[in-house]
């Protein structure tokens, strides 16, 4: 099938650099360091519920991920501006380079588009075009389109409270075709599916031979199919940081009667 190779391309690249983010993750600082415990309360006052931590800026220390925002419940929108900066960040960040370059080497190895050839040039015209699929594609469905839709390009974690790992990951992997407006209310998610049938339609000019329609559905499906693998990663991330690269554990996620009593102990 058309369709199965590309794929298989980007998920092999992606699962290569997860795999070389272990060893960065796991020397980087811990974002759940041990907090001191709050000073005891008066047993009449209510206990606010945890603060959540500022998501990671990179999965595995890798793959951007300045789009990520926990779902507390309460929904606060965020300004044009802003939109366009989260696409920016995501487009200049060092490891979207990465991957560019590692999805040109498993194309070069399979000869994919041969047009692009074999050698340096054929490397580099294909790193130049899987650089260009990915920018195209963050700024549709991150920053113009959400703009322009008046959605929300952020994805809102669940977290291990509101669900187990089924519901989470399809909750995760769903999101690629319903999103949050600028009110907060549910929505088709325009912005990701317009935005890739945008992106696969600009590789027209610079995929020679490869501009029929099963190329377009192609690059869509790619596109579409690695938005939601990355925000299955986002959804799950904190949980596989936590248990296995946090160097302390974290008491933020105990329960508050836990906390009160090592307080006054």
């Amino acid at each position: 099938m058309w369709f199965y190779p590309r794929f298989t391309t980007r998920a092999l690249c992606v699962l290569g650099l997860l795999s070389a983010g272990l060893a960065a993750a796991e020397d980087a600082p811990s974002g759940d360091a041990l907090r001191p415990d709050p000073p005891v309360q008066a047993a009449a006052q209510t206990t606010q519920p945890p603060a959540t931590g500022e998501p990671d800026k990179r999965v595995f220390g890798v793959l951007p991920n300045y789009r990520t925002a926990e779902d507390t419940g309460l929904y606060t929108p965020i300004t044009p501006k802003q939109k366009m900066i989260i696409a920016t960040k995501d487009t200049v960040d060092y490891p979207l380079f990465l991957l560019g370059a590692g999805l040109a080497g498993i194309a070069q190895i399979t000869n994919e588009h041969p047009a692009f050839g074999q050698g340096v040039a054929g490397f580099f015209h294909r790193d130049a075009t899987a650089y260009a699929d990915q920018a195209s594609g963050n700024y549709m469905t991150e920053g113009i389109l959400p703009v322009l839709f008046h959605e929300d390009p952020r994805y809102f974690r669940r977290t291990s409270a509101r669900g187990g790992i089924w519901s989470r990951t399809y909750y995760a992997a769903t999101r690629i075709l319903v999103t949050k407006t600028d009110s907060g209310a549910t929505t088709f998610n325009y912005a990701e599916v317009v935005g890739n049938s945008i992106s696969a339609a600009l590789g027209n000019a610079y995929y020679p031979g490869e501009t029929h329609l099963l190329d377009n559905v192609s690059r869509l499906g790619v596109a579409l199919g690695t938005d939601a693998v990355s925000q299955v990663l986002k959804e799950f991330w904190p949980d596989v940081k936590r248990k296995y690269f946090s160097r302390h554990k974290d008491t933020s996620y105990l329960p508050a009667s836990t906390t009160t009593r090592r307080s006054g102990s």
